[in-house]
């Protein structure tokens, strides 16, 4: 597996993604494509040979930064694809100078909430019915 920094000829694939993993709500591919636009924000991704496999996006500000989405393929979960990822992220989250890393996930998202905390995540508050469905969301956080 290899982790690199996505590619404007990614974001179709990565966009092919974000809606198998996020059927409700995911970023459009205007969304994605509008990442480039933002020096704060860093996408990367993983690839097992020429398949990309997951990826993930950071947005870092001052001292603080937030992952807006780690994504992992449905053959490539439970495979360590999106710690690699989270990790790469939170890399570049302290190279940057973060000293936090934030990041929101559903409540029913339980092998999410199992990577983030081995990760080094920890609870910090709750969003009451923060996502379109009206499911409350648990904001995490890890210190740098």
């Amino acid at each position: 597996m290899q982790i690199r920094k996505w590619n404007y000829k990614d974001i179709l694939r990565i966009s092919e993604i974000e809606a198998e993993c996020f059927p409700g709500e995911p970023w459009t591919y205007g969304m994605l494509v509008s990442s480039f636009e933002s020096e704060s924000f860093t996408g990367v991704l993983a690839e097992e040979g020429d398949e990309i496999t997951g990826y993930g996006g950071i947005t870092v500000a001052a001292d603080t930064a937030d992952v807006a989405n780690v994504a992992v393929t449905e053959y490539y979960r439970r495979g360590g694809v999106g710690t690699a990822i989270l990790k790469s992220l939170c890399e570049i989250a302290k190279e940057r100078g973060a000293e936090k890393v934030y990041l929101e996930v559903r409540v029913s998202n339980a092998a999410a909430m199992e990577m983030y905390i081995k990760c080094g995540f920890k609870g910090a508050y709750a969003r009451t019915r923060y996502y379109p469905d009206g499911e409350d969301c648990l904001v995490m956080v890890k210190e740098l």
